[in-house]
């Protein structure tokens, strides 16, 4: 349980930067598709470093009988929140935010 709130804030953090940066690109006059594009590229560098500095400390944890699970928690919810962050949270907003963009 505690890995999940660890990772929880860290993935909500990322994610809520994200979209704040694409609101300030599009309030700005970019398009929503170039926002998301170009934001994301933005935050890849900081997402990374975070997923890079919190996954491999964590291996040597793996191998403790009693720590093992946090630290696969760590591991995987670390990955699996970069791919959520960089890929499927841009592609959700298009695709709820991207007819609107379009027709206004």
């Amino acid at each position: 349980m505690i890995g999940m709130i660890a990772l929880s804030g860290i993935a909500v953090r990322n994610a809520i930067l994200l979209i704040e940066l694409v609101h300030h690109a599009v309030d700005a006059g970019k398009s929503l598709k170039e926002a998301l594009i170009t934001r994301g590229a933005d935050r890849l560098r900081p997402i990374f470093l975070t997923a890079g500095t919190g996954m491999p400390p964590a291996w040597p944890i793996t191998l403790d009988p009693i720590f093992s699970g946090l630290a696969w928690v760590l591991i995987f919810g670390l990955f699996v929140s970069t791919v959520f962050t960089l890929v499927v949270i841009p592609v959700v907003y298009y695709m709820v935010y991207g007819s609107e963009a379009q027709s206004g």
